[in-house]
């Protein structure tokens, strides 16, 4: 759980069970003796890299600080049908309030890990960074993001505060990219920042144009052709670290690499990514 905002996970947490239960999980205060006690299994019914185990314990010890779990199958393990990837002992009553979001939130996160893991895979050998995006669901990014680190892919910024990034709006708005850059810099100097700068260009006329500035982190060749790629990649030769956007996709990403940029950024890996089949189960 390196790197994970922990305080942030204890209120998500809080604030989950609040939308679901309020003022009592009915259902099982009216059918359930308060004292029992029940054994349950994640059961999986996909296949993919599992995620969100972590994040289980933390629910199931928010709802029974008395909980007992047994883990099975790590965060980041590759998972097929019929898997189990934990037991959990605990108070019936707070099983049952804790299973939905423990379902939800692992059905999501073990989506994305999964298909961050197959971008993994397509460079597996090759000198690239694959990065996330700021493309997430409202509200539960670090999750998302959780999962696309335990998938074996990397995090870019997590929003606007971390990171200067000039797109094209930008460029559009402030007048120029060389005037953006100039802009930017100052920016940070007058605020005494530390942030890193990608600057993204849509053609070699913009490249150029900022290699005559300089001031950046990083370029950023958002919808490139691959030959004009290669060229990009070629013409900044090592000046500043390049990074490819735009049409990434798990048919595509390998080629990309091969052009030598030293980063890809996809957005599919959150917004593209669909959920795995989990589920809960009491043992008998």
């Amino acid at each position: 759980m390196e790197g994970i905002d922990t305080v942030w996970i204890d209120e998500f947490i809080d604030n989950a069970l609040f939308e679901d239960v309020r003022d009592g999980d009915h259902t099982s205060l009216a059918t359930i003796p308060k004292d029992k006690r029940d054994k349950a299994k994640l059961l999986v019914k996909d296949v993919g890299v599992i995620a969100g185990v972590d994040l289980a314990k933390m629910i199931f010890a928010k709802v029974d600080p008395e909980y007992q779990f047994e883990e099975l199958i790590s965060d980041g393990t590759v998972i097929k049908k019929g898997d189990i990837a934990f037991y959990v002992e605990c108070n019936s009553r707070a099983l049952l309030m804790a299973e939905r979001l423990v379902l939800n939130a692992m059905q999501r996160m073990c989506g994305i890990a999964t298909l961050s893991y197959r971008f993994k895979v397509e460079v597996e050998g090759m000198d690239v960074t694959i990065l996330d995006t700021r493309k997430t669901t409202p509200l539960i990014r670090p999750l998302e993001k959780w999962a696309v680190k335990i998938g074996g892919c990397t995090n870019y910024r997590f929003g606007l505060y971390d990171w200067i990034m000039i797109k094209d709006n930008h460029i559009d708005a402030s007048g120029g990219i060389q005037e953006a850059i100039l802009s930017a810099n100052r920016y940070l100097k007058d605020n005494a920042l530390d942030l890193g700068i990608t600057v993204e260009v849509r053609n070699l006329v913009e490249l150029h144009k900022v290699l005559e500035v300089g001031q950046v982190t990083r370029v950023m060749l958002d919808n490139f052709e691959l030959p004009l790629l290669v060229e990009a990649v070629d013409t900044i030769a090592g000046k500043f670290e390049t990074e490819a956007s735009g049409g990434v996709n798990l048919h595509t990403v390998r080629k990309i690499a091969k052009t030598g940029v030293n980063y890809i950024s996809s957005g599919a890996l959150t917004h593209s990514a669909g959920s795995l089949d989990l589920s809960l189960k009491v043992v008998k």
